[in-house]
């Protein structure tokens, strides 16, 4: 999974990023502010100082999604996870994350596309914690490795099927 996208991610990954433009055009046509990620890597990361998935994207996005919640007025309060099921059984799973401030009405579009297996010991961490964190990050270069923005997740098992939780207790 070195780009991301795992095999087979081809169509639905485009269905994916096409349906967060349109339901962010939605969001700006009721006068939010809305940003849509266009992630060139998604990778679950376990460190010390963090854990989760982490979601590169390109200088630029970061820059404003930085200046946005680090150094602005932006505090997102909520979140909706539009998880996709796989159309075959597969590890890959798909899923777009709206991070809001619903008093700044701004959004931010966060897809996601992830393989379950190599994902494992991150949802599992997650679950027993009862949070998924989601650290955008600058793509970039080594400078930039310290850098994220994270976002909070308390409920994990909407990025997963059900079965994909008791198929991990079977094991």
């Amino acid at each position: 999974m070195t780009d991301g996208r795992p095999d087979g991610a081809g169509t639905r990954w485009t269905e994916l990023l096409e349906d967060a433009r349109a339901i962010a055009e939605e969001y700006r046509e009721n006068g939010w502010d809305a940003i849509v990620l266009e992630p060139t890597a998604i990778a679950p990361v376990e460190h010390a100082d963090r854990t989760g998935l982490d979601v590169a994207v390109s200088s630029e996005a970061y820059d404003l999604v930085e200046t946005l919640v680090e150094d602005g007025d932006v505090t997102i309060t909520a979140a909706d996870v539009y998880y996709r099921p796989p159309e075959r059984d597969d590890h890959e799973r798909i899923a777009l994350v709206v991070e809001r401030d619903d008093e700044r009405e701004t959004a931010i579009f966060v897809p996601l596309t992830y393989d379950l297996e190599d994902s494992r010991a991150v949802f599992e961490t997650a679950l027993a914690e009862e949070e998924l964190l989601v650290h955008v990050t600058p793509a970039a270069t080594d400078a930039e490795a310290d850098r994220w923005v994270s976002f909070s997740h308390e409920d994990p098992s909407l990025f997963l099927e059900e079965a994909d939780v008791r198929g991990w207790g079977e094991q």
